[in-house]
């Protein structure tokens, strides 16, 4: 969870906030590009290939090809709040869209820079301000934060290994003092 340097690969609880803060206000295609890796995990380019058949807005759910496996057509489904179903459904009409095409028309590195100048725009750290770092940031609030069992973690977040999911219990800073908080709450009665 740290870099070379020591920094921490993820954002804190105040920074998702402010992120989401700062997406909610931008074009609703980059919102809801942002709003969908920080709700599901999902690496950049899983996000990219989704298509409006992706959303099954009835079980409040987006179905990722998980694109890191060795081979494809190994899918993934990850529960997303309903207010996201609401906004990807507003911004990209999902029920008249064209089945065959993506929802984001972009490269990589116009995603990449998109997701960049609204975390510029949030004051993340720069050792943080990266599209990978709320993928973390998503692990760490679900582990460490929101107690998510570790083997449904390592489903959404679409890993092979629940060894590469478990790093996600490794929060530091302000993270890491509430975990210990809920340790010592029955302590001392």
């Amino acid at each position: 969870m740290y870099d070379a340097s020591g920094n921490r690969k993820y954002l804190t609880i105040r920074e998702r906030r402010r992120f989401i803060e700062i997406a909610r206000h931008r074009a609703p295609d980059v919102e809801t590009f942002c709003l969908t890796l920080v709700y599901t995990g999902a690496r950049i380019s899983e996000v990219l290939a989704l298509k409006a058949t992706n959303i099954d807005r009835a079980a409040g759910i987006i179905v990722f090809e998980s694109l890191k496996k060795r081979r494809r057509g190994v899918y993934r489904q990850v529960p997303v709040p309903r207010e996201l179903l609401q906004r990807l459904n507003a911004s990209h009409d999902l029920g008249h869209a064209d089945p065959a095409m993506k929802l984001w028309h972009w490269s990589r590195t116009t995603a990449w820079k998109r997701v960049k100048e609204v975390m510029h725009e949030a004051g993340i750290p720069l050792f943080c301000a990266m599209p990978k770092a709320l993928r973390h940031a998503y692990g760490v609030a679900g582990v460490s934060e929101a107690r998510v069992p570790l083997n449904m973690m390592q489903k959404w977040l679409g890993h092979a290994r629940i060894e590469t999911t478990a790093i996600y219990a490794n929060a530091v800073g302000q993270e890491e003092r509430a975990i210990a908080s809920r340790m010592w709450s029955g302590w001392a009665k």
